[in-house]
């Protein structure tokens, strides 16, 4: 996807019924439907049946089997509730008539309060920084494993990351990973949209975070990575055509499944989105 078009064109759902929508799938190179893609599309889903004075402030989701790249998705929507201030919807993605995603989201008027947030990280601007692609063509990387890194993010949104990259899987580091991302392309969008690519974007990275201490184990035998659960909460407004910075960690790994947590701030600093992930990470010899 070399254009934010392209990738609002993926996300962007017909609608089948009254509360029934179908989307595509971007074809990956692992053959399996990405995660953020199926996150974004219940998303737009949802947004497409609540009023349009609200906008979403979390959603929680649940990957329930792995998706079919040739087969297109059914999203249904279920009305849970229509309050004052909050609007609360279910979303179910089936293949086949099998569910293999649910999601439920919670949309808010906009309303003043109280306010507080951590401070951001003090990270290396990204004027500073290599992109990731920059990074390993520098470092000579594989042209195999170069290709099929480039493979996986879409080529309109820039990554910069604050580490040191590298695609060897022997080497151990510490369970953080950051970098900054924006789009290459102007996006004079409303927020409802934003929030939408934005969760196309936040499932990149979650899960290599959690096994970035245990490379040089993981690295033994082959390993199956796959998202379990997914969690994103909106606090601020923000635009994909500024830099953000995405702040990692993994705090647990146990019984096959590891824990991330991210943070997402702008460049001045606010706190504009929050992730948790689990996944699962099962060596098969």
């Amino acid at each position: 996807m070399k254009h934010i078009q392209e990738l609002i064109d993926l996300i962007s759902l017909e609608k089948k019924g009254e509360n029934t929508f179908e989307g595509q799938n971007f074809q990956t190179s692992w053959g399996r439907v990405f995660g953020g893609q199926v996150l974004a599309q219940s998303l737009n889903a949802a947004y497409q049946t609540v009023p349009a004075d609200r906008f979403a402030h979390s959603l929680h989701g649940y990957f329930i089997l792995g998706g079919n790249l040739d087969l297109p998705i059914t999203y249904e929507v279920d009305i849970i509730r229509n309050g004052k201030s909050f609007t609360t919807r279910r979303v179910v993605a089936f293949q086949e008539g099998r569910a293999i995603f649910n999601m439920s989201a919670s949309f808010q008027l906009e309303q003043n309060g109280v306010a507080h947030q951590f401070s951001m990280p003090n990270f290396i601007p990204p004027e500073k920084l290599l992109s990731d692609l920059e990074q390993l063509e520098v470092q000579n990387t594989d042209p195999k494993a170069y290709d099929r890194f480039k493979k996986i993010k879409p080529e309109v949104i820039e990554f910069r990351p604050v580490e040191k990259l590298t695609l060897r899987d022997d080497v151990d580091a510490p369970a953080e990973s950051n970098y900054w991302f924006r789009s290459k392309e102007a996006t004079p969008f409303g927020l409802a949209l934003q929030h939408q690519l934005l969760a196309y974007i936040s499932d990149y990275g979650l899960l290599r975070t959690a096994t970035l201490p245990h490379k040089k184990e993981l690295s033994k035998s082959p390993t199956f990575y796959t998202s379990l659960d997914h969690a994103l909460w909106f606090h601020r407004p923000f635009s994909l055509e500024n830099w953000l910075l995405y702040a990692m960690d993994s705090p647990s790994a146990s019984n096959s499944r590891g824990f991330s947590r991210g943070s997402i701030f702008d460049r001045d600093g606010l706190l504009v989105a929050s992730t948790v992930q689990e996944g699962l990470i099962r060596q098969l010899t």
